[in-house]
């Protein structure tokens, strides 16, 4: 499962993000994970979620995302739900395109590995495409 939230900056996308987080650390049994591109939630999440800061680690593209999210995943099979915020700074590229890749891509690895995503991107939802609008 991979669910998109889309909104305009300042519109409250990080809050929910970070209520969604609060709810799984609570409901669900395995890890859970948060990417986000710097380290502005440390006291916004419980200890028990693994905050990564993404910037410690140069992730500054979709490929190097995607490497990133697979070397967790299989240093950690325990880990159920992945959420990552600001996904286009992550990136550094707003290529809707590209978005629309990765989206299908970790939607294929939610498939295959039974772990759950949840993204945020900024820009108002009447911009997204129909790719991107079947995981809002």
């Amino acid at each position: 499962m991979v669910r998109l939230i889309m909104g305009a900056a300042g519109a409250g996308k990080t809050k929910q993000l970070i209520e969604l987080i609060h709810t799984s650390v609570e409901a669900e049994k395995g890890s859970v994970v948060c990417i986000e591109p710097g380290a502005d939630m440390t006291y916004d999440v419980s200890y028990n979620v693994r905050l990564v800061n993404a910037g410690e680690y140069d992730l500054n593209s979709f490929e190097s995302l995607r490497g990133f999210v697979s070397g967790l995943y299989a240093g950690n099979y325990d880990i159920s739900h992945v959420y990552v915020d600001n996904l286009c700074k992550i990136t550094g590229n707003k290529d809707v395109n590209e978005i629309e890749k990765f989206l299908t891509w970790l939607e294929r690895f939610s498939d295959k590995n039974a772990v759950k995503f949840t993204v945020t991107v900024s820009g108002e939802e009447d911009g997204a495409t129909d790719v991107m609008r079947q995981f809002m």
